[in-house]
Formats: C-alpha cells, structure tokens, sequence
C-alpha cells in the first residue's frame, strides 16, 4: 500500500538561510542586507548606499552556497517534525538550487540528521511536484514551502496535494506574500511546533477540509 508523501522546500522551511547568508555578506563582501519589504533583489546594499546589480547578487547567492553552507542551521523544530513525519511518510526535498549542488544538499541535511532523498529545481515547482508525485504515487500528499509563488505554481499543476506556507524565519516572515490568503495555500503556519499536528492531521486523512 502506498504510503503519504512530504515534498518539503529546505531553506528558511528547515534550515537558516537569509540570516547566515546576511551575516557572511557584512563580514566579508563588504555588502549590508536589509530586508524592505518582499523584494529580495532590492536588500543589498554596498557601503556608499548604491544597490549591488541584479547579475552580482545572484553571484554572492551562488558563492554563499557553494562555500558557506555549513553556516547554516535548523529551523527551531524542524529536523525533529521532519523526523517524525518519516516514521509514517515518505519525505523528500524539492529545493530551488542548480543540479550541481544536489550532493552538498544532501550531505548537509545528512549533518543535521536527515538523511533525505533532494531533488534540486529551477524555476516555478509545479511540474516538479507532479513528477515526484508521478514517481511515488502517494495515498496523499502534503507540499511545504516558503515562498508563494510556488505555492501559486503546485495550486495550478496539482491542486489536489495539500499545501502549506511555512516560513521559519523571522527576518523574512513579515515581508513575504502569503500564499494563504492569496488561495494558493490550504494553511500559513510559521513554527514546527504549531504546523507537525497540521501536517500529521493532513498526512492521515484527519481532516474535512
């Protein structure tokens, strides 16, 4: 009999990322982050106050990725939930970097003590999802992710998997589009502790809606 299935996003779902990656910035390009607002590509600044270029910024996300990884760390809650939902789900991660970096994923949740299944994409997740969902042919699904507009993207490609918007970090959280309130999400919750009885209840079918 199949079993139920979590496709999960990694950062700022399960591990750190925005904070270390702000704090490797200050200390050593000589860049302040400051989130205004949701736009990510507008928060770095050099230090006469002009914006970093869109092609240098995604260069400083690459490089923290490809070098500082080991800065980041879990989500309060996060590797535990994660754990427990394993004990009667398969659990898996859909997590938006470049091919090449899917064994430094894998190895760094395997550190943290996930020893986890990642699978790496670019662009919007939708059709991501319906291929894993396509692959393991779960009795039900539950997708978490950070960021809306993927929400937005599974609502649209496979709007019968259960969602849920899920930002655990605090730097981030308030600035964010809501996928909830948007309709592209069945819940918003922002800490494990609150969202392991949501997503457990959705994962047994304990739910009416």
């Amino acid at each position: 009999m199949a079993r139920p299935l979590i496709i999960s996003d990694c950062d700022e779902v399960l591990l750190h990322m925005i904070a270390p990656f702000r704090d490797w910035l200050g200390e050593t390009q000589g860049v302040t982050f400051t989130m205004n607002g949701n736009d990510f590509s507008r928060s770095m600044h050099y230090g006469d106050g002009s914006a970093v270029p869109g092609p240098e910024m995604w260069r400083l996300l690459g490089a923290f990725f490809d070098t500082e990884m080991h800065r980041q760390s879990p989500i309060a809650g996060a590797i535990e939930g994660m754990t427990e939902l394993a004990q009667d789900a398969d659990v898996v991660i859909l997590t938006n970097l470049e091919d090449h970096r899917q064994e430094a994923r894998t190895r760094q949740l395997a550190d943290h003590g996930l020893n986890i299944r990642v699978f790496t994409n670019q662009g919007p997740k939708g059709p991501a999802i319906r291929a894993i969902l396509d692959e393991y042919r779960p009795s039900r699904a539950v997708f978490i992710d950070d960021i809306a507009q993927h929400h937005g993207s599974a609502f649209e490609v496979t709007p019968d998997i259960a969602r849920l918007h899920l930002c655990g970090e605090p730097l981030l959280a308030p600035h964010i589009t809501c996928a909830f309130t948007q309709g592209h999400a069945h819940a918003r919750i922002d800490d494990w502790a609150s969202a392991l009885p949501w997503l457990k209840a959705r994962l047994h079918g304990d739910t009416n809606d």
